[in-house]
């Protein structure tokens, strides 16, 4: 019996070595990068709210918020990972700002203007909607401004923002009635260009003169950036091409709500 124990007890220790051996050594835990934000339901909205022109039935989509919550809270707790590409990337935060100001509006319909809303914050030096930090993205509080100079300016460097983002205004760029989405968003970009600057109740672009949106006195150092300028830009989507010696003046702002 002192001959078996021992034999058993022999297998055992060899046995508990070749686990050992042969046991792979844990490694660390790999995590799968986060999938780009589906814009589907918010595509879907905008399709049923906002017509060809670009303005939004306000009244109706008031009564029906429910959707619309659901798209900001996806938004809200996926923010933009550094696995998703750059046309993902710009595509989220162009829709979370026009989306978030719809739910600002939304908020305080009705109103005529979005800058009535800033005299009713009541919050310390904040006197814009634009500053105000009323929504979250991946748990840090956000204002509209943070989304267009704090991350579209600053990291992506394309000036095609600016016919992109859409402040609930009338000489605001027309908001599309689709969700800007990666595969597309070269072409978006371009197409709001040319909408932008062939609308003369927003841009009056002749050879010798020029009347421009505010935007391009605005955001001038945008425009002319990596050797651009507001003249080339302007000329890159207008139907009429300005000379680069043209007197240019600037459109009065009309800051009435974009609503049908």
């Amino acid at each position: 019996m002192r001959k078996i124990f021992l034999v058993v007890l022999l297998l055992g220790a060899v046995g508990a070595a070749l686990v050992a051996f042969v046991a792979p050594t844990p490694g660390p835990l790999r995590t799968v990068p986060a999938a780009a934000v589906d814009h589907a339901a918010y595509d879907q909205l905008l399709k049923k709210y906002v017509n060809e022109q670009g303005l939004v039935n306000y009244a109706a989509w008031k009564t029906d918020q429910q959707a619309l919550n659901q798209y900001l809270d996806r938004l809200s707790k996926n923010p933009p990972a550094t696995s998703w590409s750059k046309p993902e990337q710009m595509a989220y935060w162009i829709n979370a700002y026009n989306a978030y100001t719809i739910r600002l509006i939304l908020n305080h319909y009705p109103v005529k203007s979005i800058k009535d809303i800033g005299s009713k914050i009541k919050i310390p030096f904040v006197t814009t909607p634009w500053a105000a930090e009323f929504f979250s993205i991946g748990g840090q509080k956000m204002s509209l401004d943070d989304i267009e100079h704090g991350t579209l300016r600053k990291k992506y460097d394309d000036p095609r923002i600016h016919f992109a983002l859409v402040c609930a205004s009338l000489s605001c760029p027309r908001l599309r009635n689709e969700a800007f989405t990666a595969d597309k968003l070269d072409r978006q970009l371009d197409e709001q260009g040319r909408d932008f600057l062939r609308d003369p109740a927003k841009n009056k672009v002749g050879q010798a003169s020029a009347q421009l949106s505010k935007y391009f006195d605005w955001y001038k150092g945008d425009w002319n950036k990596n050797g651009q300028s507001v003249a080339k830009w302007v000329n890159t989507y207008a139907a009429t091409k300005m000379n680069a010696n043209a007197k240019v003046s600037y459109l009065d702002y009309n800051w009435s709500l974009n609503q049908q």
